[in-house]
């Protein structure tokens, strides 16, 4: 063991002192609102920085131990000659976890920079070369095994015999992500040389008249166009959107079907359906051709697919992939509560895909869809201490059905850790998703206190957050350019102060907001006709300009579309952006019992000691003497197993 960490140190020297350092460059703008960089925007915030910082102080170890324990690491290793052995692990891509640790460890490094991080990163990317072929494959898991079948999976076969399920275009998607990132915090171009030499190999295999297949689960093809965006070489971006227009193409290889999203053209998809990861990551991909390459058509088909999406297939918390079977989507208002699966990396995946929807529209329907998967679809799936997951997220619980592979409750890792790894890649991001920008205009989409600095048009400006959002609904926006400068304010209204719960008619608010929104700036009361979801400000602004906005929060009962059977007389409960639930550890004796009325008197508190700080809602209904409580959904599970509802019975009386 000794001669082999001293192999791996001298690995790591020579790939260091090899690398050349160049500074990071900004992807290029191939769309028409760019997002404000996670390097301009500092957090203080109570509520976002507390969960990066978990991450960044806890997980990211956690998992990378993990990792030691199931031999990710060792299998590079194997791979290259360096250690014997079989195969370690359970899936043809546990390569991956390491990838995704590897990305949201440099989105770390850049909001908080960390040199034994740095150093230690280093020490991963020389594993990973260490298991790179000499053409530049890379899947431990067949290059170990050859024609030798593995423990629990297929047998690997050679290259791209068994695309379907090898996952081995997975493998080069996670990793050309997780490349980008590192390259982009680092400048280092140590990980990006081991990415673009694999991404060469993909050139030179896949296209027409070479291999016509495509990838069995997608991401390949936004990793590829992220390189594409850094070096510039278009045989990147033509590859993607080879694997894009082959799919759903029998002349070009035996169709895989809806499970895959390769059923159909993806420019005559129009309905989402499959495998829920899947599909999003594809609608990510066909949204960057889409404005990259100005396609019309596919610009149409991902209007279509997220129309249905949202319309129809979507959870009240943004959870998406309703089926446990083939972590699929299920059929249209098909959403159960207690067997939804909801699956956290789908959550992600669909943040991905609405951030790129609002950088090509600029509309904030985007947005709502995105600030509620955030704090009720994505957050919910790791604990409050940082070391126990939700694979699938149930909108309800008996305490026994063991819907989380397995558990009841959130688990300490699984066979298959992607959704684990895949919060770690992307939490740390989340600063990035606050502020956008197109030319002298500066949209505010998300609310978290701290600051950005930002360049308009030739101007250098610092923006200033001052929220206890998402707990109330005041927003004081500091405005600080560097000399007084005329450009443009956009501040988004959310859905839910606009009495939206979701664009469309999927769900709605029984009861209204108390009142509208309203906007002062420098203490003076300001009219405002807002448009498409946003305030639109425009004027000179001087240094120390300040707005305040104010969207007043109360209890929301919800309302599912009478075709959504499972929730037929059944409300949940909403305060400002956050959905509830009830929980059997505070209604132990009415859980079995618990129903809500449009009449019950409600009382929302916060308490500072519950669960990292949270506001409870309490209520009584008409001639009731107990009160029933509900908590924020993403904090439920903290506290042991219990039974757990999101839709709570109407009152009959």
């Amino acid at each position: 063991m000794k001669h082999f960490f001293i192999v791996v140190l001298a690995i790591t020297l020579m790939s260091c002192k090899s690398d050349k350092e160049t500074s990071p460059v900004e992807q290029t703008a191939n769309y028409p609102i760019s997002p404000v960089d996670i390097r301009n925007v500092k957090l203080n915030d109570d509520f976002w920085l507390p969960i990066i910082k978990t991450i960044q102080n806890t997980t990211i170890q956690y998992a990378l131990e993990k990792c030691r324990e199931e031999g990710r690491m060792d299998n590079f290793l194997i791979a290259g000659g360096v250690l014997e052995g079989e195969t370690r692990g359970f899936m043809p891509f546990d390569d991956t976890d390491l990838y995704k640790i590897i990305e949201g460890a440099s989105y770390s490094l850049i909001s908080n920079p960390d040199p034994k991080l740095d150093a230690y990163l280093d020490t991963l990317i020389s594993i990973v070369k260490t298991g790179q072929e000499e053409d530049g494959y890379l899947t431990t898991w067949r290059t170990i095994n050859g024609q030798k079948p593995p423990a629990s999976w297929v047998n690997p076969g050679d290259r791209w015999e068994h695309l379907a399920s090898s996952h081995e275009l997975y493998n080069s998607g996670h990793m050309f992500e997780a490349a980008a990132a590192h390259y982009r915090a680092t400048g280092k171009t140590n990980f990006l040389d081991i990415a673009t030499k694999n991404a060469d190999l993909l050139v030179n295999t896949f296209g027409p008249g070479k291999l016509e297949l495509v990838p069995g689960h997608q991401i390949v093809e936004t990793g590829l166009i992220k390189l594409y965006q850094i070096t510039g070489n278009e045989d990147y971006l033509n590859l993607s959107r080879f694997y894009l227009d082959a799919r759903g193409d029998s002349t070009k290889h035996p169709l895989n079907g809806d499970y895959n999203q390769d059923h159909l053209p993806v420019t005559q998809q129009d309905e989402v359906v499959g495998h829920a990861v899947r599909a999003v990551y594809m609608y990510a991909g066909m949204t960057d051709i889409a404005a990259i390459q100005h396609d019309d058509a596919y610009r149409s088909a991902v209007d279509k697919l997220w129309s249905n999406m949202v319309n129809k297939k979507m959870s009240i918390t943004g959870g998406i992939g309703a089926k446990h079977e083939g972590e699929a989507f299920g059929k249209n208002y098909e959403l159960p509560n207690i067997k939804a699966y909801n699956e956290t990396c789908a959550a992600i995946g669909s943040v991905y895909w609405n951030h790129r929807m609002f950088l090509l529209t600029g509309e904030s329907k985007y947005y709502d869809v995105i600030e509620r998967t955030l704090y009720n679809g994505v957050i919910p799936g790791i604990s409050l201490d940082g070391v126990n997951f939700f694979y699938p997220n149930a909108l309800e619980s008996d305490g026994k059905y063991a819907f989380n592979q397995g558990a009841c409750t959130r688990k300490s890792w699984f066979d298959c850790s992607c959704c684990p790894t895949n919060m770690i890649r992307f939490l740390p991001s989340v600063p990035g998703l606050i502020y956008a920008q197109q030319k002298d205009t500066l949209y505010v989409n998300l609310f978290a206190s701290g600051s950005a600095d930002l360049d308009l048009n030739g101007e250098t400006v610092n923006i200033y957050q001052s929220t206890e959002y998402p707990w109330n609904g005041q927003i004081s926006i500091g405005v600080n350019p560097e000399k007084i400068h005329a450009f443009t304010i956009k501040l988004r209204i959310p859905g839910w102060a606009r009495n939206e719960v979701l664009p469309g008619d999927l769900y709605t608010y029984d009861n209204a907001a108390p009142s509208n929104p309203s906007i002062s700036i420098n203490r003076e009361p300001v009219p405002f006709e807002p448009r498409n979801g946003y305030i639109t400000i425009t004027r000179s602004w001087g240094l120390g300009d300040e707005i305040v906005m104010e969207m007043p929060m109360s209890v929301r009962l919800v309302k599912a579309n009478d075709l959504v059977t499972e929730d037929l007389n059944k409300r949940s409960l909403e305060y400002g952006p956050l959905v509830y639930c009830a929980e059997q550890t505070d209604n132990p004796t009415v859980m079995d019992n618990l129903t809500v009325s449009g009449s019950a008197a409600w009382k929302v508190e916060q308490n500072k000691e519950l669960l990292h700080g949270i506001n409870t809602i309490s209520w009584k209904n008409t001639e009731e003497d107990i009160s029933k409580i509900a908590i924020p959904y993403y904090a439920w599970s903290n506290r042991g197993i219990g039974k757990m509802k999101v839709w709570i019975p109407l009152d009959e009386n």
